[in-house]
């Protein structure tokens, strides 16, 4: 059951494993389009509770993540039926996948199949994909928000990492 689990996780990601940077949110993720990004930087935030849990708080954290990715996905879902967006049906398709591994991990960690070592992989699925979703599915759908509401693409100002 494990196996099928990681395997229904979308990667639309060109990484095949996750880079430990980008685990930790950055301006680099940033898309120009501030509730957004500030979605965004809470998921890093939960996503990464998940993949530091234990197995006192696996469970929790994942429940946690739960809560959040519903929230997310249908706030930029609603944005994307009020504003006609045109990809909408492709970029919910991928919400939904999502959130069907969740179902899957949620279920295998709940009735004791799977422990926190499950949720920790999940976790790093996640971040190995996020940042291709962002960067293509959430940067367009930031673009087409932007245009609507001001009329032209975001100009997004990233700090640089400093060495």
């Amino acid at each position: 059951m494990t196996d099928q689990v990681h395997q229904t996780v979308p990667n639309s990601s060109p990484r095949k494993e996750t880079d430990p940077g980008q685990r930790v949110w950055t301006d680099a993720r940033l898309l120009g389009h501030d509730e957004l990004d500030a979605t965004h930087k809470e998921f890093y935030e939960v996503v990464f509770r998940m993949l530091t849990c234990n197995e006192n708080t696996a469970l929790t954290t994942l429940l946690d993540f739960e809560e959040h990715a519903q929230a997310h996905f249908w706030e930029e879902e609603d944005w994307m039926r009020e504003t006609a967006f045109p990809a909408a049906q492709c970029h919910a398709d991928e919400h939904r996948k999502v959130l069907a591994s969740l179902a899957e991990v949620k279920h295998a960690v709940s009735t004791n199949v799977a422990d926190q070592r499950l949720v920790q992989r999940f976790a790093d699925h996640l971040f190995a994909w996020f940042p291709g979703h962002a960067d293509y599915m959430d940067s367009a759908l930031s673009t087409w928000l932007n245009k609507k509401r001001f009329g032209a693409k975001p100009v997004v100002f990233k700090r640089l990492a400093v060495a």
